[in-house]
């Protein structure tokens, strides 16, 4: 046996994704070359891939919207597009592809699979029903399609959502549940060595990386340890961290305006320099100057950059000139003329939403919650509600909105989920509620996985609802100020009403599992009755 075939043949297998579209999807170049260089660092090999890579994010693709196939090329080692055209098109050649991939599955030329944004119930469908038979661990992103995977007896390892990650954080979050799951050693590889005389060729402009929605996501961690710093600050002995919760705010536009930067150059410690210099320049715009100090970086820092290799500079002034004046034109920019307009459109809308709220709390709350379900599954959350809940934050380290997300959506799926694994409707329904039971309650995301319960049973959708409704009612009337992204247990301790929110935290998650488990029960009745009804009229026949 030679040395290639003694090592563990992965296969890859999802698409460009909804969410994983803004988050390094629309490059699927970049996307798979991270993964497939921490595939090697683990000692692996790639068996078998299908990737399909739309133009548009898959929550508003249309049939016409253009797309491409990826596939594994054996002669060459690397990714190679089968298939060009319309995503309708590119779906036919990637069911196609599914059913090769699914004998090679069958035939045990796969050990492992890694899953972005897959469809096991379309392009994907042949190899899950394959992968389930062959008992192959797999591991993945997307939380609606990683609950799908799991539900239909998918041995998962390890699943996540795409919000906050990158190409590289997945990549290495894959391959180390993998090299464990094996037992083989791996070491990520954290970072390429790139002439610096030399720019890397990327189809996407610098203007098409441009982004708000991709920026806040991936800022949100900074977000969150400012509300972990004023939660501290309350406990006695711990006053002195008042002081760096102020600091802490003062660096939220620092942060936003490196990530924004270095999104939109990605020319990595060049362009992260150019970030900061920008957004330190930007504090006084809050994190909307911040935003716009870094991607006024980035595109200086790709376009001073080309220049200066043009020219020939040496390699050390082509990174000087780059990062540093890049940094200091775009900040200064902010600094004098935008800083102050910037100011005032945060401050605008967020005294728009206190009004709304001072003015009736309670009904606020409950349309707040009635609607963030739709909004999440239409696509409209991150794109609208997260950044106003970042606004909120930037003021007070928490957020009306980021409560309504705590109990209208974690908690609630939190809910639905306990249901399934207290009165499923069959015995594996069980196995896929309790990760997500789990993950919600101990890491405060990853709602999707109440998505098979609610798709399934209308009831339990409107349930679901009305449960969120409640729970923003409960908002509203305590006028509680909270976040999400964080353990449950842990979120009264950063909100401005402990006792209000733990009050609308057990609200929703009581009412969405005592709805959840009436309709489970009435199912297995109706079901049990049903049989009993099958056997009667075999028997009278």
């Amino acid at each position: 046996m030679n040395e290639l075939s003694a090592k563990k043949k992965v296969a890859i297998l999802g698409s460009s994704g909804g969410n994983l579209f803004y988050l390094g999807g629309k490059e699927p170049e970049k996307l798979l070359e991270e993964l497939l260089l921490q595939i090697e660092a683990a000692g692996m090999v790639c068996g078998a891939l299908q990737f399909i890579a739309a133009k548009a994010s898959m929550d508003t693709v249309k049939e016409d919207t253009p797309a491409e196939l990826y596939s594994w090329d054996e002669s060459t080692h690397k990714p190679t597009v089968i298939a060009k055209g319309t995503i309708a098109e590119v779906n036919t050649a990637a069911s196609q592809l599914d059913s090769e991939i699914a004998a090679q599955i069958t035939d045990g030329e796969i050990d492992a699979v890694v899953f972005m944004s897959a469809d096991p119930n379309g392009t994907n469908k042949r190899a899950v029903e394959a992968i389930t038979e062959m008992n192959l661990p797999a591991t993945g992103t997307g939380g609606t399609s990683m609950a799908a995977i799991a539900s239909k007896g998918v041995i998962v390892i390890s699943t996540s959502g795409t919000t906050g990650t990158t190409n590289r954080t997945r990549a290495v979050t894959f391959l180390t549940s993998l090299s464990k799951h094996f037992g083989v050693p791996y070491r990520p590889i954290i970072g390429k060595a790139v002439n610096n005389n030399q720019l890397e060729a990327s189809s996407v402009q610098p203007f098409q990386r441009i982004n708000l929605r991709g920026m806040m996501l991936s800022s949100l961690p900074g977000f969150i340890a400012m509300a972990l710093v004023l939660a501290f600050s309350k406990i006695p002995g711990l006053t002195m961290l008042g002081e760096v919760f102020d600091l802490m705010i003062n660096a939220l536009p620092v942060i936003l305006a490196v990530v924004a930067a270095k999104q939109v150059a990605d020319l990595d410690d060049v362009s992260i320099v150019a970030g900061i210099v920008a957004g330190v320049l930007s504090v006084k715009g809050g994190i909307i100057g911040g935003i716009i100090g870094g991607i006024l970086a980035g595109l200086l820092v790709q376009y001073i950059f080309r220049k200066c290799v043009e020219w020939k500079f040496p390699a050390t002034t082509v990174n000087i000139a780059a990062g540093g004046i890049a940094g200091l034109i775009s900040g200064l920019a902010v600094f004098f003329l935008i800083a102050p307009v910037a100011l005032k459109l945060g401050e605008g809308i967020r005294s728009l939403l206190d009004l709304l709220v001072s003015t009736n709390g309670t009904l606020a709350g409950l349309i707040a919650g009635l609607l963030i379900w739709p909004a999440i599954i239409g696509g409209v959350y991150h794109a609208a509600i997260l950044p106003i809940v970042l606004l909120e934050m930037e003021k007070t380290g928490n957020s009306f909105l980021g409560a309504v997300d705590m109990v209208g959506l974690v908690l609630v799926s939190a809910g639905i989920t306990l249901a399934n694994i207290v009165s499923p409707r069959d015995k594996g329904e069980a196995a896929v509620a309790a990760p997500g039971f789990a993950i919600n309650m101990g890491f405060g995301t990853f709602v999707e996985a109440a998505y098979p319960f609610m798709f399934s049973n209308k009831y339990i959708f409107a349930g679901a609802i009305l449960s969120s409704g409640l729970g923003g009612l409960l908002v509203g009337l305590f006028d509680v100020r909270g976040t999400a992204y964080v353990p449950s247990f842990m979120a009264p301790l950063l909100s401005n009403n402990m006792t209000g929110f733990i009050i609308a935290m057990a609200g929703s998650l009581i009412c969405s599992f005592l709805i959840t488990l009436s309709i489970n029960k009435i199912s297995v009745k109706k079901s049990k009755n049903m049989v009993r009804e099958q056997k009667a009229n075999k028997v009278a026949g």
